[in-house]
C-alpha cells in the first residue's frame, strides 16, 4: 500500500499524527529581551494539527542575535516563557522541536551591545541588517579564534539543554540559510587555514562539535540538522554544493540523528541546481523535504520515498488548519507578505480555521 502524506510517522520515539512538519519561520513577535510573549503561544497552538512544529530559529546567547524581536534560549525567563508554549501546542496533541541557532556574520554591533559579529573568515556579507532602528549596513565580521569556538559549542549546548526545560520534544541544529555553522560549512565565507577550514572535513568540525554537545543532553534520536546546500540567502555559496553536501550528509548518517531537514534550491527563486534525490541517498536516515512544496508535489514525494516527511512554510502561515485544509482539498487563504515580520497579531493569529458548517436537527 502506498505510503501518504497524512500517515502517522514514528519519528525518535514520538508518534507524529501525520507526515507534514511546519518549517521554522522567523515572525519577530518575541519579546525585546527574548522572551515568548503569550501571542506566541496562540499562535503556535493554532498549528498544532501539523505533525511536527520545528519552532522559529532560536538564539543560543547574547552573542548569536542577529534580528529584533526574536526568541532566545539561554536564561531562565527564557525557559519559562517558552514552557507556556511547548505545554500549549501539548495539550492540543502537537509535537514541536526548538531549532538553535548562531547567526554569526548576520548581526549588527547595535544587536551585540556595540560588539562586532563574528564569523570563520573576516568577509562582509552583501546587503543590509535588519535592527532595531532600520536596515543598516552588514560589518566587516571578526574572524573567530580557534580558542573562542569550544565557547561557541558550549553555548549550543547549554541552550540544548534548557530545551528539555522548556518542555520541547527535541531540538533541531541550524546549520543552513547563511548563519554560523553554515558560513563554516560554505567555501564561500570559510577561507580558514586551520583545523576549521579547508577541506570538507575540517569545515564540518565546528557542526560536529556542535552536534557532539547537543547529543550529550538529548539522545541523537531527538536531535536534527537543518542544512540549505545551495541558498543563495544572506550573500552565501559554495564552490561544489553536490559533492560537498554529499559529503557532510554521508558523515552525519551513522550518528543516528533524528533526520535531516534540507532545504532544496534557493530559497528566493526555488531554483535548483543540485541533484536532491542523490544527495538525500547518502544520509542514512530520516529525511524531510523543504522549499516550496505543494500538497500534490509533497504527496508524490514521500508515495515514491523521496522524503518521508515535507516541511511546509508560507501555506501554514494564513492556514492554521493547513492538514485539515490538504486532506479535504479545501481552498487556502493567501498569506499577506506585508505581515510577515511587522509585529502584532495582524496576519499572525488572525487567521481562521476553516468552519465546520452548521447542522440544525429538523423536526
Amino acid at each position: 500500500m502506498p505510503l501518504d502524506l497524512f500517515e502517522p510517522f514514528a519519528l525518535g520515539g514520538l508518534e507524529l499524527a501525520n507526515r507534514m512538519v511546519m518549517a521554522p519561520m522567523t515572525r519577530n513577535r518575541a519579546d525585546a529581551d527574548g522572551s515568548v510573549p503569550e501571542l506566541m503561544v496562540r499562535y503556535y497552538r493554532q498549528r498544532a494539527t501539523a505533525g511536527l512544529i520545528i519552532a522559529e530559529s532560536t538564539t543560543v546567547s547574547p552573542q548569536a542575535v542577529g534580528y529584533p524581536f526574536t526568541p532566545g534560549l539561554y536564561t531562565d525567563a527564557h525557559v519559562s516563557s517558552w514552557r507556556r508554549l511547548t505545554e500549549a501546542v501539548h495539550a492540543d496533541g502537537g509535537r514541536i522541536f526548538v531549532q538553535l541557532q548562531h547567526c554569526g556574520r548576520v548581526s549588527h554591533p547595535s544587536l551585540l551591545d556595540g560588539a562586532t559579529p563574528v564569523a570563520p573568515s573576516a568577509i562582509r556579507p552583501a546587503g543590509q541588517a535588519v535592527t532595531y532602528t532600520g536596515p543598516q549596513d552588514f560589518v566587516t565580521p571578526r574572524e573567530l579564534g580557534h580558542d573562542e569556538l569550544p565557547r561557541i559549542v558550549a553555548q549550543f549546548r547549554h541552550a540544548a539543554g534548557l530545551a528539555r526545560q522548556a518542555g520541547f520534544d527535541g531540538v533541531e541544529v541550524h546549520a543552513g540559510n547563511g548563519y554560523l555553522i553554515d558560513q563554516f560549512l560554505r567555501d564561500g565565507s570559510n577561507h580558514r587555514s586551520d583545523a576549521y577550514g579547508g577541506s570538507p572535513a575540517h569545515r564540518m568540525r565546528l557542526l560536529d562539535e556542535v552536534l557532539d554537545a547537543v547529543c550529550a543532553e538529548w539522545p541523537a534520536e531527538r536531535v536534527g540538522v537543518r542544512l540549505t546546500p545551495e541558498n543563495g540567502f544572506n550573500s552565501m555559496s559554495d564552490s561544489d554544493p553536490q559533492g560537498h553536501f554529499g559529503y557532510f550528509l554521508g558523515r552525519l548518517g551513522p550518528r543516528g540523528l533524528a533526520y535531516a531537514h534540507i532545504l532544496e534550491g534557493d530559497m528566493a527563486t526555488k531554483t535548483a541546481s543540485v541533484d536532491y534525490r542523490a544527495l538525500r541517498t547518502r544520509f542514512a536516515g530520516v529525511s524531510i523535504a523543504n522549499n516550496g512544496y505543494d500538497l500534490e508535489r509533497a504527496r508524490s514525494a514521500v508515495r515514491t520515498g523521496d522524503a518521508d516527511l515535507v516541511a511546509f512554510g508560507t501555506p501554514f502561515l494564513a492556514n492554521p488548519d493547513l492538514v485539515r485544509r490538504y486532506r479535504e482539498d479545501l481552498p487556502l487563504t493567501a498569506a499577506d507578505p506585508a505581515t510577515f515580520y511587522a509585529g502584532g497579531e495582524v496576519g499572525y493569529t488572525d487567521y481562521e480555521a476553516v468552519s465546520d458548517p452548521v447542522v440544525c436537527d429538523v423536526p
